[in-house]
């Protein structure tokens, strides 16, 4: 097998784990406050990783501390949204608009003089219709959870942006292994200051904790920081954009959810916007164009 198809296969692992932590972080709230998971969950991924790649941490410099300090900061903005609002929404609704931030990183990057093509306009667009008949009810109000997990959105394409500016100047593992021990540290600082800490004491919130630490959070950061170095953005991106999909085939296999009809359009057109704002059709086109004429 192509090393690309490694690289492929290995991101599409991640975002399997992925698409299983809303259905995990439901599962870990009922035992567990906000912060208090996101302590936990991050603090045993961090040990995990740190005891797997010590010696490479040991050549950290205060430049990466720092920067996986912020990261680490704007990963706890994502995870506190992220998880307070699948208190009030399902797995599945959550998992589609949070895949929405493929949408918000191209439009962030305006504040930073990259133009998107026009395509990623045209997504957002339809984004923000399938938004409205997924979340809207019949009194043409959106709940807090819905709103809570866009914003995760938002915060989640701030990270992917600040860390694309940064990986060039750091260790990308030494910089990927911290921001996980950093957000541990703000979820547990919270914890202190707004909840009562604790570890988890059911069986079902242990099986919830270890599978987002292990699979989504260890093996998943980790993974995808190497996996990358191997296979093209555009490969990524598409891969990615299937999170959703497995959020609603978890929530849907294992928790029973469904959505109403009009859901299911809205999930539709929120999958294919994040499809049109990541594939180049043009591009992929002309690859396949001059792919046929060299063999030819």
């Amino acid at each position: 097998m192509k090393t690309q198809a490694k690289a492929d296969l290995a991101l599409l692992m991640c975002t399997l784990f992925w698409g299983s932590s809303y259905l995990f972080m439901q599962m870990g709230l009922k035992d567990l406050e906000t912060y208090n998971l996101i302590g936990v969950r991050f603090g045993i991924a961090f040990l995990l990783a740190a005891a797997f790649f010590h010696r490479r941490l040991l050549r950290t410099n205060r430049k990466t501390l720092l920067h996986a300090c912020i990261l680490g900061a704007i990963l706890f903005g994502v995870f506190a949204t992220v998880t307070n609002g699948v208190r009030t929404t399902t797995a599945s609704q959550a998992g589609f608009l949070v895949s929405l931030t493929v949408i918000f990183v191209p439009i962030l990057s305006i504040l930073l003089r990259n133009k998107p093509p026009k395509r990623v306009f045209f997504g957002a667009g339809l984004a923000m219709l399938g938004i409205g008949l997924l979340t809207l009810s019949t009194e043409l109000q959106i709940s807090q959870g819905d709103l809570l997990c866009i914003a995760g959105a938002l915060c989640y394409a701030t990270h992917i942006i600040v860390t694309g500016r940064w990986a060039g100047e750091s260790d990308t593992l030494q910089l990927g292994i911290y921001q996980l021990g950093f957000t541990a540290l703000f979820g547990l600082i919270c914890s202190i200051l707004f909840e009562t800490p604790k570890l988890p004491h059911t069986s079902e919130s242990w099986l919830a904790v270890l599978s987002l630490s292990i699979l989504c959070s260890a093996i998943g950061f980790v993974v995808q920081t190497v996996a990358q170095k191997y296979t093209t953005p555009a490969h990524t991106g598409v891969i990615f954009s299937l999170e959703p999909v497995f959020a609603a085939l978890f929530a849907f296999l294992i928790a029973g959810e469904t959505l109403s009809a009009r859901g299911y359009v809205g999930a539709s057109l929120v999958l294919i916007s994040v499809l049109i704002a990541e594939i180049d059709i043009k591009k992929w086109r002309r690859s396949k164009q001059s792919g046929h004429a060299s063999a030819s």
